[in-house]
Formats: C-alpha cells, structure tokens, sequence
C-alpha cells in the first residue's frame, strides 16, 4: 500500500482512507454482514485510514467498527467527526462546540469504539456560536490526557483553518474535493499547504454520481441523495453528460470511470488521501484499483476537459446544509 503523511504532523495513513458513513446512515439500508467484510477487506488490502463520525447511524457506525476493529485495533488509524445534533427521527438539528460537548462526545465515543484513544479528532461543522478557538482548545486537551493522538478539521474555511492551527498542530482538513467540487483549489488549499495541514478528500465520486454506476433511478428510501440538489432534474441530465464525457477518457485507458475519478484526486498532491464510502467489496476493489492509473499530463488535460471546473450543475448540498457550511463562506 503507498502511504501518504497528512500534513507535517500527522499521521502516515495509506494513500485510499475507508470512509463508513453509507455502512450506517444516509444512503438508505445497509447489509450488516458485507459491511463487516469491507472492512475486513480494507483492512487486507493495507487501508489504515477509518473515517466516522459519532452521529452517523446515531453510534451505529461507531459500533460497528469497533466489532470489526476487535482484536487488530493497532492496525487502524481512526478518524472521528463529532458535534452534529440530530433529533431521533435522525434530523439535523446544528453543531455543539462547547468544550464541555467536546468532552462528552469523546468519551461515548471512546466507549462505542472500545478504544483508549482516538487517532484524529475533529468536529464536523463549525458551531457559529463558539469561538473555533474554544472547541480545538477543549480537543487539545484531550491530547494532553492521551484520549486524542491529533486534532483535524472538517468543511471549514481558510480564516477558521488558521485560527485554529494557532490554538494547535492541524493533521488535515476533511473536505469535499472531486472532478466536480473543486471549490477548495481557490483559498482553501493553499492555506492549507501553507500551514502544513494535510487534505482527507471525502466525496471524491460525488457521492455516486460520478461514479460510472449511477442511473436515473430514483434513490432507496432513506438516501439523503434523494434531496440532493446535484441529482434533481435537469441537473442530474447534465451531471450525467459529464460522466459519459469522463468514460471516453476513462475507457481510453483502460480503467473505470470511478478509477479514473478517484486517480485524478490523487494526482493532485502526496497531501491529498481520497476518502473512499465504500460499503462492498466490488466497489472497494475498484476503488483500489485507482492506486495502479498514474496519470499523464496529457490525461489530466483530457479529464479536466471532460469534466471542467465549475461544470456541475447544482450544489453539493442542499440550501439548508450548505448554510452550515464555513468552508462555503
């Protein structure tokens, strides 16, 4: 497995991290059985990089890895988000950076995972209420009781990225970065490099859409895709366009057109780990399979056109969610 350090103090993880959402939550039901076996596949395949978040199935997911992590847990480097309220119908109700949420989510968390430490931590939005200051500060203590090995960040902007990395050492931002939301490349990036702060890329298939195995079928129930401006109407006819013009170039090498989508990613920086919401072995072995596509410049040139920047059509979220969002200021 190649290996890439996230940012000038992290942690050295494989270069595909495993992100466990879908295992629990969001993209309609899961099987328990094949769940387990992707991980247990990731884990073979040299992937050391789990991604969650304490809210995803409401604890579900944090459970679930903890069964598959039993006995090999220093094998793994966890990632996990934390913050997001949600009432039990499973809506979203905001963020809580208080330090005192902080250290409350952590220690269920820890108790979920049946782990003594957390590899990274990180809160999943900013709370609009707390200072960024106060809720890193309240991780940072945690590093120093051992509880958390790194402090990271999620979907937040350059200034909230730099106050931060004054309070604390960042290991990496966890954001969207794809062929189609490149939104990050403008300020975000760069301030990140600048301060030695690594990139986790979630959303790297758009969810899906860009995936080469997406279809205008309505999504299952339960799949949040289903509110998803990006694939709605007239949106998802041009969003499509964009995948057959990226499975011309994609075929032309060779490859799928995830491959291709999850190897542009990469190409883009050592800084960079895609995320990959793989919930079976098929799409976790194709995605793998990205790790042998290195890129030409001339095939970044035919990517690019096939898929220009600012080319999708609808947002990445919808308008509530994408109000959440400091990175999106």
């Amino acid at each position: 497995m190649i290996t890439r350090q996230l940012g000038t103090t992290g942690p050295t993880v494989s270069a595909l991290g495993l992100g466990a959402m879908g295992m629990s939550d969001l993209y309609g039901p899961s099987d328990r059985a094949e769940s387990l076996a992707t991980i247990d596949a990731a884990l073979e395949a040299g992937i050391n990089l789990i991604d969650t978040g304490d809210f995803y199935g409401m604890g579900h997911n944090e459970m679930l890895i903890g069964e598959a992590l039993r006995g090999r847990r220093d094998q793994v480097l966890l990632s996990v988000k934390f913050g997001a309220q949600r009432d039990p119908a499973g809506a979203f109700l905001g963020f809580d950076g208080r330090p005192q949420a902080v250290k409350t989510a952590v220690a269920y968390s820890l108790k979920r995972l049946g782990v003594d430490h957390i590899d990274i931590y990180r809160p999943a939005r900013l709370d609009p209420s707390v200072p960024i200051e106060e809720t890193i500060g309240a991780v940072a203590d945690l590093v120093k009781a051992g509880y958390v090995r790194h402090i990271g960040l999620s979907e937040v902007g350059a200034e909230t990225i730099r106050r931060a990395a004054a309070v604390h050492p960042i290991a990496d931002l966890q954001i969207e970065y794809s062929l189609i939301s490149r939104g990050i490349e403008d300020a975000i990036l760069p301030a990140c490099r600048e301060l030695g702060i690594g990139i986790t890329a979630y959303g790297v298939l758009s969810r899906g859409l860009i995936s080469g195995h997406w279809t205008k079928e309505a999504p299952s129930a339960g799949d949040f895709r289903a509110h998803s401006p990006r694939f709605q109407g007239e949106n998802l006819d041009r969003n499509l366009d964009l995948v057959e013009a990226l499975r011309a170039v994609a075929e032309a090498r060779g490859v799928s057109v995830a491959q291709i989508a999850i190897a542009w990613v990469l190409a883009k920086g050592t800084d960079i780990v895609p995320v990959i919401g793989a919930r079976r072995r098929d799409r976790l072995t194709e995605a793998l399979g990205a790790l042998e596509v290195v890129l030409t410049p001339a095939d970044l040139t035919a990517i690019e056109t096939a898929a220009p920047k600012g080319a999708a059509a609808g947002d990445r979220y919808a308008s509530a969610q994408m109000a959440m969002l400091d990175s999106e200021r």
